[in-house]
């Protein structure tokens, strides 16, 4: 075999891995540049859907509870007359926006000027928090009923809401816990629930009334692209 046949043969087997890595590489960009390519609509949606029951005027105040109250995040929230500042509606047509959500909500009652979950409540709460079903908002609204003095029921209906909170914490241990969960406490001035409530699932077994039904907190998780 001549000198020159065997720089050649050397050449060939030198060049030949390199030219392979360069195929391959091109091959997997020109891949990938097609998979960005599809359409949208091939890919899974990670943003939540609109339901049904999100109407203009839901998502108009959901956007606002979302910015002035915040999603909790060191305890921030909406207290009575900021939420009606915040909801710019009547009490009963803040109620009227959360009506359809009958299914995917529940109310957790409890005993009077308390604020203390028991095993009913806790329950409850684990199985309506379970149900997320790809929403991105979980809203507590703790509510008071209107006997008692007007500050105290301000301070109870907080605690009512931060209970909810504090046991999702410590059942849950989701990092995004703070970004998912928002927070109203509307003491007995605001959006008092009427009786038709007594209709959602509820932590209590008793016989349901007005006044039983808004020493509670309303939890829901929300489908709505905002």
């Amino acid at each position: 075999m001549t000198r020159g046949i065997r720089f050649g043969t050397l050449g060939v087997c030198v060049l030949l891995p390199t030219l392979l890595t360069l195929v391959w590489v091109r091959g997997a960009a020109s891949r990938l540049s097609a998979q960005k390519d599809k359409p949208a609509a091939s890919a899974p949606l990670a943003a939540p859907s609109d339901k049904g029951y999100c109407s203009p005027a839901l998502k108009r105040t959901l956007r606002r509870v979302l910015q002035s109250c915040g999603l909790v995040s060191g305890g921030r929230g909406c207290q009575p007359l900021q939420a009606k500042t915040v909801a710019t509606l009547s009490g009963g047509d803040f109620n009227a926006l959360f009506t359809p959500m009958k299914d995917r909500g529940a109310i957790v009652e409890f005993a009077r000027g308390k604020h203390d979950l028991d095993a009913a409540d806790t329950a409850l709460v684990d199985k309506v928090f379970a149900e997320r079903k790809g929403a991105s908002y979980f809203f507590v609204v703790g509510r008071a009923s209107p006997d008692g003095q007007l500050r105290f029921n301000r301070l109870l209906s907080r605690k009512r809401a931060e209970a909810v909170m504090t046991h999702l914490r410590q059942r849950f241990s989701d990092p995004d816990l703070e970004q998912q969960v928002g927070l109203l406490w509307l003491g007995a001035e605001f959006a008092q629930l009427e009786q038709k409530f007594c209709d959602w699932r509820r932590s209590a077994s008793d016989k349901c009334d007005r006044t039983k039904l808004n020493r509670s907190a309303f939890i829901a998780w929300i489908d709505c692209r905002l």
